[in-house]
């Protein structure tokens, strides 16, 4: 990955669009940001090669595609080396069912946001992730009754 040069005004402003539609076509940007559809496209493409843009995904709703479940779960660890949560950390990456997984400071090591069709899967996902593992001390589970906001919009400031 590239290093990143500072962002200037046009980066963040090409950025806000993409974040809240990154279909929308290069020559709207460019008329939007007041540059040249090229310049718009060898920015983005600087910003994708250095990582300031991580991915172009379709955001799903989970409850439409026969995921109504979304699970935070809190995991208690009995060790933190390395070397004894490298499996776990594996295992949880690989799960497609983990939406997230944050390392945290607190009384819990990891949270994660879980998204299942039902507490059968959910219960399933848990073995898989961790049964057999002496190093997780227990883990919490929280059901969520709705979602009051949910995105990856990340906040900007012009420079």
């Amino acid at each position: 990955m590239a290093t990143s040069a500072p962002l200037d005004r046009f980066d963040i402003a090409i950025l806000d669009i993409l974040q809240t539609d990154n279909t929308t076509p290069q020559r709207v940007i460019a008329q939007a940001v007041n540059l040249s559809a090229p310049a718009v496209q060898r920015r983005i493409q600087r910003l994708q090669a250095s990582g300031v843009i991580r991915a172009n995904v379709a955001v799903l709703d989970p409850e439409k595609v026969g995921k109504p479940l979304t699970i935070i779960v809190e995991v208690h660890l009995e060790n933190e080396r390395p070397d004894r949560t490298a499996p776990l950390r594996a295992r949880m990456a690989a799960e497609e069912a983990v939406q997230q997984c944050h390392s945290v400071t607190g009384e819990a090591d990891y949270l994660l946001v879980v998204t299942v069709a039902s507490m059968a899967d959910y219960d399933a996902l848990t073995r898989r992730l961790f049964e057999g593992d002496d190093n997780v001390r227990r883990f919490r589970t929280s059901v969520s009754l709705g979602c009051l906001k949910a995105g990856l919009r990340v906040p900007l400031d012009t420079p």
